[in-house]
């Protein structure tokens, strides 16, 4: 795919360099991607900001210069030894797009570079892992955009590589915290105390996997995979509304309460008396890692008994199954999948749940208007806008990303076990769980007014 527009090359040179073990982030990484062929760029991370005052393109360019100097992982490439390496390099050049838009259309040509983008596939091998992007109104650079290959950072570096970005561009210094950087990383991981952490999340994974059912969905289950897997959007700002009421309603995050929603709405259509999802989890826990720009996050195995009771009372549970989710997610993802063969009846653990919201900013989505949740459903949508090649291990993916003004739920399916009217009835079913919940919370509140 070629991008129209002009094309330059950014050359860097100055920054750190050496040679080590790959990170349990980037390992586990590699193997998704190098799997995915073609359809490698579905998991690249990217996201932009606006620049204003716009800037120079020579300022611009010193811009990216300086973020590539300052985050080794934007300068690592990747390579297969005896082990999987990470090579970081000190100088180099990665391609920088321009683009010309008018002073009242930057934001939507942003919007549409960002996806033409993001559809191009790296190489981790051999390439810089980073493109940058740019609109120019007037000749000068008034958006930025920033695609990188997941190998080189998640959602949650993606989130700290662009609050860098946006310092710059005011003419202020990055925070100065210290950052760990992935040679950093795979240093501990070697360590006595990271054996122990990943020792730690391993067992605690088997003992979920023993203890879950066999198939979240056994009367399906051992079906052959589905030729295509078909992907549903959900687009619904009654959710986006609900999901905050409700949090702050039961005094929870968010998070939990689409967990719980999305287990009770599994457990409806299969029958299983408990769910377990993979939970993406950032694993920005240690000192140095808040600010990371990195691949670091992983799956957390989530396993909640019997979603099917009061869906209040389920929220509140969900919180402290997440805890436990969250707090055994960091591991050397090569072991572990080594030792779930070893396990004479490994529990499901096909499904997965990956909440991105707050995490690619792309235009700055704001929260939806404040409307009654029943004006706000009737603008749901459901659409079905692509099929993708049949994923390892995977009855559904799910996805909870930002839209404008709305919240979005992308769903991906193995259609043999979850046939598209299912997948419907699954995410409107989420959307029915909060949104019921969030007009029951009004309606206490305002009987005790």
């Amino acid at each position: 795919m070629r991008l129209h527009g002009v094309e330059e090359q950014l050359a860097f040179a100055g920054g750190r360099a050496g040679t080590g073990a790959a990170t349990w982030g980037q390992s586990a990484i590699w193997d998704v991607v190098s799997r995915l062929g073609d359809d490698a760029a579905r998991y690249n991370v990217g996201g932009g900001l606006p620049l204003d005052p716009p800037l120079p393109l020579a300022g611009l360019a010193d811009l990216v210069r300086a973020l590539l100097l300052r985050h080794d992982s934007l300068r690592t490439t990747l390579r297969r030894d005896a082990a999987l390496e990470q090579v970081v390099h000190a100088g180099g050049a990665i391609p920088l797009h321009v683009r010309a838009g008018e002073p009242d259309d930057v934001t939507a040509t942003a919007y549409a570079f960002y996806h033409e983008l993001q559809a191009l596939p790296f190489d981790a091998e051999r390439e810089l892992p980073v493109r940058a992007g740019v609109v120019t109104a007037g000749g000068r650079a008034a958006y930025l955009i920033l695609s990188l290959s997941h190998t080189a950072a998640d959602g949650w570096g993606l989130r700290n590589l662009l609050a860098d970005a946006a310092a710059l561009a005011a003419g202020r210094a990055p925070d100065a915290d210290e950052r760990t950087q992935p040679l950093e990383e795979a240093a501990f991981q070697m360590s006595e105390k990271g054996r122990r952490r990943d020792a730690a999340a391993r067992r605690s994974w088997l003992d979920k996997l023993t203890r879950g059912p066999a198939s979240q969905f056994p009367a399906r289950a051992g079906r052959p995979a589905a030729a295509a897997f078909p992907n549903a959007v959900l687009n619904s700002p009654a959710l986006a509304l609900a999901l905050d009421r409700v949090a702050a309603g039961l005094a929870v995050n968010p998070g939990a309460v689409l967990l719980a929603a999305a287990a009770a709405a599994a457990a409806r259509l299969g029958g299983a008396p408990d769910a377990v999802f993979q939970v993406v989890v950032n694993n920005r826990f240690r000192p140095g890692m808040a600010g990371a720009v990195n691949t670091i996050a992983q799956e957390g195995l989530l396993l909640l008994p019997g979603p099917a009771e009061d869906f209040a009372a389920l929220v509140r549970r969900t919180f402290g199954a997440a805890l436990s989710a969250q707090r055994h997610a960091y591991y050397d993802k090569l072991a572990l999948d080594r030792d779930i063969a070893g396990l004479q009846a490994a529990g499901d653990h096909s499904c997965f749940v990956n909440d991105t919201r707050g995490l690619m900013p792309i235009l700055g989505f704001g929260k939806p208007a404040d409307e009654p949740l029943a004006a706000a459903r009737e603008r749901t949508t459901l659409t079905w806008p692509v099929e993708h090649a049949p994923r390892h291990n995977t009855t559904f993916a799910l996805d909870a990303q930002d839209a404008p003004g709305s919240l979005e739920l992308a769903m991906t399916a193995d259609a043999a076990v979850l046939p598209r009217p299912d997948m419907a009835s699954f995410l409107y079913g989420i959307e029915d769980l909060v949104v019921t919940q969030a007009l029951a919370l009004g309606e206490i509140s305002a009987a005790h007014r």
